[in-house]
């Protein structure tokens, strides 16, 4: 039976995926207290990333925010590993966001948009959350942008 929540995501047009396997020595997340703190994710679909490369030079700003939305289902799907029913999140409290960038580009927070703008979308009222966004040199198997929640949950 699908809970509330993942027939959102049904209804937004995005399916929760299987959990993404761990690409080296940890799992997608972990519950501690009230709290779920995933891995960070990457965009992947079917087990590969969708793009690589730096933003803007190599991936648009508009492509990389779709990526950031696809790396936080990701998210989601780490959290139901953790917590087993999506349908327990209360509150969407923090997302970081990790932009693989040439050094002049500045536009990070618009690329982590697509993260922010989904989780609100899907939740509504919890999904509203604190945000960090960060640009760095390179991320894990050459992914343009990578993902992690801190969730809430009962």
């Amino acid at each position: 039976m699908t809970g509330r929540v993942e027939a959102r995501l049904i209804e937004l047009g995005f399916p929760l995926p299987p959990v993404v396997p761990p690409v080296a020595a940890y799992i997608p997340a972990v519950a501690t207290g009230n709290l779920v703190m995933t891995a960070g994710q990457l965009p992947m679909v079917d087990g590969k990333l969708v793009a690589t490369g730096k933003v803007p030079s190599q991936v648009s700003p508009e492509q990389a925010k779709e990526l950031a939305q696809i790396a936080a289902l990701n998210c989601l799907a780490a959290v139901k590993f953790a917590i087993g029913d999506l349908d327990r999140i209360t509150r969407i409290v923090k997302v970081n966001g990790f932009i693989a960038s040439d050094p002049e580009f500045t536009g990070h927070p618009a690329v982590n948009n697509g993260a922010s703008e989904f989780l609100g979308a899907v939740f509504g009222e919890i999904g509203i959350h604190a945000r960090s966004t960060i640009g760095v040199a390179v991320l894990p198997l050459d992914a343009p942008v990578e993902v992690e929640l801190i969730v809430e949950f009962n």
